[in-house]
């Protein structure tokens, strides 16, 4: 391993966080203007759906791309047409055109920039981490991630106070261009074997070879079966809370703003307790915790009469959710081959673009029909009960043992 790769993460790090902070003052200030102008639970399935479904659409391509060319390329590129897709509409704002559909067009074009992406950034710090240091690189990483998204929500609600929303997009054009320079220029990361080879199997040879790989794998189709049930569940809680609590509590944006930041600190301690605990040996065993603790604090979501104790659950669940997160990224990263990262985290990126949504396409129209509460008491008890069935998987259990250079 290069004796740099400290400074080459430390700069792949600052890139992602001046970009993800961009990105993150955009999504906050969409989601807030559609769930205050509508209150509709349609209007929020609709949004979810045009952030979610292009990744699920493009993710198997995607998979293939980050496996077959240069990663940091295809990082570059994404970055490159996220900015320049937000470039057009605010101008479009700008000039006084402002329906809303555009509001939906904007989330579709991020998340096309965001699906070529995301394969690629989780299959490219292997090739720049140790193996015996990736949990401590990825639980930092997340807690990173989660600060910017502690301050965004802050600096997006000021900013929609002040400022017109096109604004915003402007900073996001702005920071997706310094993160762009910056890994243009600065960051050196050797092309990884399959790209830097001659490609001798087509593409949709390598897309088959891929989905062979996971079918092949028990541990890779036992989780992703079991993380497409948690997720659905999830669905309420991850985006119907804001809705929620604007029904409930009042139609405050410091109270959406109190949601995110609770949950964003949350997230950031969570991931500085993974940093420095590691979590159990088994990794496994640290997973499921987690989401026994997420569906616990679910619950409590749907039950919970006051606000201050609701923002406490809501930074229960983000502080669990790098318990999850953290050690199942680095098994991943750990036990799949190099050459096939990209296609294994377009699958898992491919689950999450259609289980969530699929999730929002039931409980989205029910938010219209019943109470947000019912069904975040149901899907807290389902996650629950699909987490002892997890603890009692023996493939699972196997796969989180630790390496030898971890013991």
């Amino acid at each position: 391993m290069n004796s740099k790769w400290k400074k080459n993460v430390v700069l792949f790090l600052t890139t992602q966080i001046i970009s993800v902070f961009g990105s993150a003052l955009v999504q906050y200030a969409i989601m807030w203007h559609i769930t205050l102008e509508t209150k509709s639970g349609v209007a929020m399935t609709i949004s979810i759906l045009c952030g979610f479904l292009p990744n699920f659409i493009l993710s198997p391509f995607a998979g293939v791309w980050a496996d077959r060319y240069n990663r940091k390329k295809l990082i570059i590129f994404s970055d490159s047409f996220i900015a320049v897709s937000t470039l057009i509409v605010a101008v479009v704002f700008l000039l006084g055109y402002e329906a809303f559909w555009m509001f939906y067009a904007v989330m579709v074009l991020r998340a096309i920039g965001s699906a070529v992406q995301s394969p690629a950034i989780g299959a490219i710090l292997p090739q720049m981490v140790p193996e015996d240091k990736l949990t401590k690189v990825n639980a930092v990483n997340g807690s990173l991630h989660s600060f910017v998204n502690l301050i965004s929500p802050m600096v997006s609600g000021a900013l929609l106070t002040l400022a017109d929303i096109e604004i915003i997009f402007f900073i996001d054009v702005v920071t997706a261009a310094i993160a762009v320079f910056i890994l243009l220029f600065f960051l050196q990361i050797p092309v990884h074997a399959k790209a830097a080879a001659k490609q001798t199997v087509s593409y949709f040879g390598d897309m088959k070879a891929g989905y062979q790989y996971v079918k092949g794998h028990d541990y890779l189709k036992r989780f992703f079966i079991f993380a497409a049930f948690f997720m659905f569940f999830a669905a309420p809680a991850a985006f119907l809370t804001p809705l929620q609590v604007t029904r409930t509590f009042g139609e405050d944006v410091w109270r959406l703003t109190a949601i995110e930041i609770v949950f964003s600190g949350g997230m950031m301690l969570g991931g500085l307790l993974m940093a420095s605990w590691a979590g159990f040996k088994n990794k496994f065993h640290t997973m499921v915790l987690s989401n026994i603790i997420i569906g616990i604090a679910t619950f409590a979501l749907g039950i919970v009469p006051n606000f201050w104790i609701y923002l406490f659950f809501m930074a229960v669940i983000g502080l669990a959710l790098p318990m999850f997160n953290t050690p199942s990224m680095v098994i991943i990263q750990q036990k799949v081959e190099g050459d096939y990262l990209g296609r294994v985290f377009s699958v898992m990126s491919m689950l999450s673009s259609v289980t969530m949504p699929l999730g929002m396409l039931v409980f989205g129209p029910l938010a219209d029909l019943i109470a947000i509460e019912y069904m975040l008491v149901w899907t807290g008890i389902l996650m629950i009960i699909l987490s002892f069935f997890m603890w009692r998987d023996k493939v699972l259990l196997e796969a989180g043992k630790p390496i030898e250079s971890e013991s």
